[in-house]
């Protein structure tokens, strides 16, 4: 017994399981501990079994079901638009506690109908809307039925939604800011498309783990990628739709997602409610609230979504056409677009997320040509779900994009990366106004390709899966779709459903199941008898071994299952004998097609070009200033908000009457004056400074040196830059001055880092004995000294 009284044993679990073991009495006690612990746990367990089948049902038999956790109103029906949906425009009350500025840009989210029902992106307080709404801004919500509406079309759809956010902005007539538009998953492409056609009602959009580029991945990943190649193309789809009787039923959509982690499907997410049942009750009902909820779709919408995205490929790479002729063309997008993805996602990897860009531009040149500015961020763990669901990505990652929304839409064309970095693990804290930071950096393709990691040979592979599914669906709609048709009825179709086997597993275990009786009274009893079995008791911990080992076998099964698919569909589609036989096998052929720049777009970029040359050296301090911050900036690594905050909040002071939309046109034509003739843009600063006073230079000074100084100091290349912008902006004071007098409050370091507002660049407030921050020194203000009076080798 001494033996079992080392602490070394005694004071940890694995110590006080192996003394149960080693003490007769002990081990005794343990086992019947965790017997009786099991025991209730079991009831518990299938009593939530019971509580969920009842939810289930109750949720599935509300004519509008959603899992939204705010208040909403119904703004306008999809229904009663000319070409009818079953899609709606909600207003999101908020709290009570919560104050709405009603001159704040409107947020939309648009949730995705990919098999569940809506309401994910408002699931809870830490959500999007959530994190909008404590931003005090006005909220909306799209959303839809269950059931479609007879011969809805997904271009129905994205006309909805064009509609919806139009009636979104005659609500907010004080802003002159479009909405900031919010899409996940299946909804990221539908948004993408209506901003491709109507771009006027569209402010930045966010597009959250949304698929754009089906047939990227990187091998090793993604396995749904292969899953149109391995069933033989669509004419699946077609089969389930006229089972359905034009109805396609979302649980087999659920059933796909759900196979693709069998240990978490099958074993890992039920044995976590089993083992922590008295925790964790409420957090899983309210998820499968949203997850047991299946909508049901059209079999024309999702045809047209396996045959021209999940299969064809066809967005990326503008071949879509719609009914009236117009091309869907991403590359018509004018909103700055935010693309959220993870590489814990293996629904949409960052390869499909991203992958878009690739097919489209030729380089980040053609990205900016096209006069784009397209923004992503990559997060590292989370899964598909937790870029919706998960509060801490909620309160990090989107409610940096929410704060700085206006940042973001006044970007210059281009592609960026953007970081979010915690305040606390940064050396210039202070600096910053809240707990994260969002920086963006400048990325090239090559950059890019290390996430999309394109494979130019697995395109024919994808090319060929195409063709042969265009071949089998073919002859499933000639020989024997008529007969399917002719055979099924509304009630089969609805038998059909009921039977599958996803919602089954609801329906059985629920009230309506007579040997459910007993489970309520038991779990009730055994609720105020509750005897949990300690931690550190050594069956329990045999059990999390036993269940461990359960996930590990059934993710090796996963990895052997998906390897095997994987290269299966390597070897099958890449015989070269079978694309031979379908037409892809000849060198000539295009199989990623990346659209080209037609004539007219080429005729407007020079015009636009030339429009530019003439504006060089028109405009006045604004663009003077405004023009310096992207020049100097643009030779740092990266900038962030804090330098935009600064810039906006002196706005006022440079154009009192300039609204934020006018501020970007400002900053988006200085940045094209100086991609298309930087020197001649330089030299033109005194011209647009012609006429302004010694104080008035020094002021604009201040202010650019405040806005550099927010970022902290300055790189070499850019303090260097920022140097010559100084000495082009003496050379426009006025010549009655004499030099060492303009040079004055550069000579007076002290006295010219305190304000950002142009007011303060009066004489007086100029003047080195009256400056109220005569001990601050910035970072910019240090850097720019020391390149004027230490010339540096370049």
């Amino acid at each position: 017994m001494n033996f079992l009284a080392n602490p070394l044993l005694t004071s940890t679990s694995s110590g006080d399981a192996l003394a149960s073991m080693m003490d007769p009495f002990g081990f005794g006690r343990a086992a019947m501990n965790y017997w009786r612990d099991s025991v209730e746990r079991n009831i518990l367990y299938w009593d939530v079994m019971r509580e969920r089948g009842n939810q289930y049902l109750a949720h599935m038999e509300q004519t509008k079901p959603n899992v939204l956790g705010f208040e909403t109103e119904v703004l306008m029906d999809g229904r009663t638009l000319p070409n009818p949906t079953n899609y709606e425009l909600l207003r999101v009350l908020p709290p009570n506690d919560t104050h709405i500025e009603p001159g704040k840009r409107p947020f939309v989210v648009v949730d995705p109908r990919a098999g569940h029902g809506p309401g994910i992106g408002g699931f809870k307080p830490d959500s999007e809307l959530g994190v909008a709404l404590r931003a005090g801004h006005p909220c909306y919500f799209i959303g839809f039925l269950p059931f479609p509406e007879p011969g809805q079309t997904v271009e129905d759809v994205v006309e909805a939604e064009v509609a919806f956010l139009r009636h979104v902005i005659e609500l907010h007539p004080e802003t002159t800011e479009k909405p900031m538009v919010v899409g996940n998953c299946q909804a990221g492409w539908q948004i993408m498309m209506a901003a491709a056609l109507e771009p006027d009602v569209f402010g930045p959009i966010l597009i959250a783990g949304a698929p754009l580029s089906y047939w990227a991945g990187e091998h090793g990943k993604a396995p749904m990628r292969y899953t149109g190649g391995m069933t033989g193309g669509s004419w699946v789809t077609a089969l389930t739709s006229d089972i359905g009787n034009g109805l396609f039923d979302g649980a087999w959509l659920v059933q796909n997602f759900e196979r693709l982690n069998p240990a978490n499907t099958y074993w890992k997410k039920q044995y976590h409610l089993y083992a922590n049942v008295d925790t964790e009750t409420k957090r899983y009902l309210e998820f499968e609230r949203w997850w047991g909820g299946h909508v049901v779709l059209g079999g024309e919408e999702i045809q047209y979504i396996v045959d021209n995205l999940f299969v064809g490929n066809r967005l990326s790479t503008a071949q879509l056409v719609t009914r009236d002729g117009r091309r869907i063309d991403l590359r018509n997008v004018r909103s700055p677009v935010v693309v959220f993805c993870s590489r814990g996602d293996d629904i949409t990897p960052p390869p499909q997320a991203l992958g878009w860009i690739r097919d489209l531009y030729e380089g980040e040149e053609d990205i900016v040509a096209n006069e784009q500015t397209i923004i992503y961020c990559l997060h590292d763990t989370t899964g598909h779900l937790g870029i919706f669901v998960s509060g801490s990505v909620s309160r990090k990652e989107h409610s940096e994009f929410t704060a700085n929304m206006d940042y973001i839409d006044v970007m210059p064309p281009g592609l960026y990366e953007t970081t979010i970095s915690h305040a606390s693990e940064r050396t210039d804290a202070e600096l910053i106004e809240r707990d994260y930071l969002l920086e963006f950096s400048p990325r090239n393709f090559a950059e890019l390709d290390q996430e999309v990691m394109h494979k130019p040979e697995d395109d024919r592979r994808f090319a060929t899966v195409a063709r042969i599914s265009e071949i089998n669906l073919g002859l499933y709609r000639l020989y024997l779709q008529p007969w399917l048709q002719a055979v099924m009825t509304p009630e089969a179709a609805r038998w059909i459903r009921r039977m599958h086997p996803i919602r089954l597993g609801y329906k059985l275990l629920s009230d309506r199941n007579p040997l459910t009786v007993p489970l309520p009274v038991m779990a009730d009893y055994v609720r105020r008898h509750r005897q949990p079995v300690e931690q550190h008791n050594m069956f329990k911990a045999l059990e999390t071994m036993a269940s461990d080992q359960i996930v590990a076998s059934l993710d090796a099964w996963r990895d052997l299952r998906d390897s095997t698919t994987e290269r299966l569909f390597m070897d099958i589609y890449g015989q070269p004998l079978l694309q031979a036989a379908v037409g892809l096998y000849g060198d000539a052929h295009v199989h990623r097609r990346r659209p080209g720049a037609e004539p007219e777009h080429r005729r407007f970029i020079e015009n636009r070009q030339n429009e530019l040359r003439h504006k060089i050296a028109q405009g006045g301090p604004a663009e003077a200033v405004m023009r310096s911050v992207i020049y100097v900036l643009g030779g740092a690594p990266a900038t962030d908000e804090r330098n935009f905050k600064r810039l906006r909040a002196s706005r006022a002071e440079l154009e009192p009457s300039t609204s934020l939309s006018e501020f970007k046109r400002l900053v988006r034509e200085q940045f094209f004056i100086l991609k298309l003739d930087r020197e001649q843009a330089l030299a033109s600063l005194p011209t647009l400074l012609k006429g302004q006073s010694s104080e008035r230079i020094d002021g604009y000074l201040k202010h650019l040196e405040h806005v550099f100084a927010a970022s902290g100091e300055l790189s070499e290349h850019a303090a260097e830059r920022f140097a010559q912008v100084t000495s082009l902006f003496d050379k426009a004071r006025p010549k009655a001055v004499a030099a060492p007098a303009a040079r004055a409050p550069a000579k007076a370091e002290n006295a010219s880092a305190g304000s950002a507002d142009i007011s303060d660049a009066t004489p007086a407030a100029a003047a080195p004995n009256q400056a109220s921050d005569t001990a601050a020194k910035t970072p910019a203000r240090r850097a720019a000294g020391q390149r004027r009076g230490t010339p540096r080798k370049r």
